[in-house]
């Protein structure tokens, strides 16, 4: 049952203890909030906070079922990554 459900305020998290409940660094998310490839965040008062649920949605579309789904693959953030990943998938064929 979500927070709102019950009647209660929702739930935000500053980063370090929304990086915690996603079993990520602090640093790991920061990239993921600069790169649009992370959870949704709020601006509350200058800081960045992750409502619990929003957390939660995100952590549960990266489910994947098999090493087959394409779900599961992990996108470079930037084009040098890009090539980067290029060039060590070639060096270990």
């Amino acid at each position: 049952m979500s927070a709102n459900a019950a009647g209660l305020p929702p739930r935000f998290l500053r980063t370090p203890e929304a990086a915690r409940f996603l079993g990520l660094s602090g640093r790991t998310l920061e990239k993921h909030r600069t790169y649009g490839t992370g959870p949704a965040y709020r601006k509350l008062g200058g800081r960045v906070v992750y409502s619990v649920d929003d957390l939660q949605a995100w952590a549960d579309r990266g489910a994947v079922t098999s090493t087959s789904d394409p779900r599961g693959a992990v996108l470079p953030a930037k084009r040098h990554d890009a090539a980067a990943l290029a060039h060590a998938s070639r060096s270990t064929r």
